[in-house]
């Protein structure tokens, strides 16, 4: 088993108004430093580099953020047209076999009671010339 330690509970201590005080004027000073350095050519050089650096990144995460949510649109897009390619491969297959010639005389002779006709009921019709018509 471990040890275990038990501390006496710390009393915060008071504030008394001198230390307050001190506190504050010396928030002051340095902020009145910052302040004057700010005024210095290379301090703003320095102070424009960070906001461009900031402004940079921001950017980069946003860039990153587009580019992962047009790839998930990509990647959708790409599966619908898969899905797409093969319900039209279906569909082709589909197409052919109702197209198919056995299907479409045995459906004429089913619905229309049509037939193929025989030899002696084949006539055939010379071709005309252009020229054998003037």
């Amino acid at each position: 088993m471990g040890a275990i330690a038990i501390e006496t509970a710390v009393k915060p201590a008071k504030l008394n108004k001198e230390k307050v005080r001190e506190g504050v004027v010396a928030a002051v000073r340095i902020s009145r430093r910052v302040f004057d350095a700010t005024r210095q050519k290379n301090v703003l050089v320095s102070l424009g580099l960070a906001v461009l650096l900031v402004g940079s990144s921001i950017g980069v995460v946003v860039s990153a953020h587009e580019n992962r949510a047009l790839f998930n649109t990509l990647s959708q897009l790409q599966a619908e047209r898969d899905s797409f390619q093969a319900e039209w491969s279906q569909l082709l297959l589909e197409q052919s076999s109702m197209g198919g010639h056995g299907r479409v005389e045995r459906l004429a002779a089913e619905r229309f009671n049509m037939v193929v006709p025989g030899r002696q009921d084949i006539v055939l019709v010379p071709l005309m010339s252009p020229l054998a018509s003037r």
